[in-house]
């Protein structure tokens, strides 16, 4: 069973009977399809004005997707590619063009048949612009290496192992200033999920990529690792873990030299899970220090403290978030969908 099903299947199965009614503020002209809450916002403190105003208008701007995920602004071309990981795909959206196919393969380039979820996850790019992506399929964190032009793509391998040890499936990723790249690996992409006979690593733990290639494993305590973002400082790591036993947030102070320290729970959702679609997962950091993290319900905005500001209610399980570049807009992967989120004003 994948994330995806999994997630749906928990989330029916308690939903049911079960209503909240929250004010409506817009939602674009896609129908929602029954039995879904249309998208909309939930403010539990006044502070969210200043993120989210209060005539942010929220629209379904794509659809039709197996499991949509990583989302990633390209400024130079104005355009939004993302990636439907069982379909081993990555598309592009651009406004007024709509999707077409960007990458394929993304995340798993063998030649034999496979299931589960092979293709990319987490989409980021490195300190010189080019395309990171966590590939479940081929397990690594691995570099587009050739023009989109070519007749297949050709991916350079960024990480792929741990001390002699392969990867489960890497699943999301950042990039510090320096250059570095952190990733979480939880089992998601393999076949077999936790028990797949080609499962090699005890641990579904973040690493550090260093420039010079070394990695470091930096957490090691977490039963599903996921989303992943640096504050703006870069002093402090934050990781989503997608366990419905235990569906959190962790903080970790980040050292100068990369290693981390000090972790601690920044918030907990875990008594959500029954209630509302979605688990912790993706999750951008905004220039002020507020998290936007997808979970249950939608988008959790939530302080550096760790306080819940209020959320984007996405109507189905919401799996990653991304910014334009001047933070005017947000864009957010829930299912076999696509969101816009206007913002206005940006962080000029």
């Amino acid at each position: 069973m994948t994330r995806r099903r999994a997630t749906e299947t928990l989330w029916r199965a308690t939903r049911a009977g079960a209503g909240v009614i929250l004010a409506l503020l817009s939602f674009g002209a896609m129908a929602t399809p029954a039995g879904e809450e249309a998208p909309h916002v939930e403010r539990l403190s006044p502070v969210l004005g200043a993120l989210v105003p209060p005539d942010a208008a929220i629209d379904v701007i794509a659809t039709g997707f197996e499991w949509a995920e990583g989302p990633l602004w390209l400024e130079s071309e104005q355009t939004l590619v993302f990636s439907d990981v069982p379909a081993n795909t990555v598309f592009a959206w651009r406004e007024g063009e709509g999707v077409t196919e960007w990458l394929k393969p993304s995340g798993y380039t063998g030649d034999r048949p496979r299931g589960g979820e092979p293709g990319a996850n987490g989409l980021a790019l490195d300190s010189e612009g080019r395309l990171l992506l966590a590939q479940h399929g081929d397990r690594q964190v691995a570099r587009l290496a050739a023009s989109l032009a070519e007749p297949r793509p050709v991916f350079e391998t960024v990480a792929s192992h741990f001390r002699g040890k392969r990867f489960n499936s890497p699943n999301d990723l950042t990039v510090d200033s320096a250059g570095n790249v952190w990733f979480t690996d939880p089992p998601y992409g393999l076949e077999g999920g936790v028990d797949d006979p080609a499962r090699e690593l005890d641990t579904f733990g973040v690493y550090r990529v260093a420039t010079d290639g070394t990695v470091t494993l930096v957490v090691d305590d977490l039963s599903r690792p996921n989303g992943i973002g640096l504050s703006p400082d870069e002093a402090t790591l934050y990781v989503a873990n997608s366990d419905p036993e235990r569906a959190v947030w962790m903080a970790y102070d980040v050292a100068g030299d990369g290693s981390v320290s000090g972790g601690r729970l920044l918030f907990d959702a875990t008594t959500a899970v029954p209630d509302a679609p979605g688990l912790p997962d993706g999750l951008e950091v905004h220039p002020s220090g507020h998290l936007f993290a997808t979970g249950p319900g939608g988008v959790l905005v939530l302080s550096p403290a760790g306080d819940l500001l209020g959320r984007i209610v996405t109507g189905s399980a919401a799996a990653n978030v991304a910014f334009d570049a001047d933070h005017a807009t947000l864009y957010v992967t829930a299912d076999d969908r696509v969101l816009r989120v206007r913002l206005g004003g940006g962080t000029r």
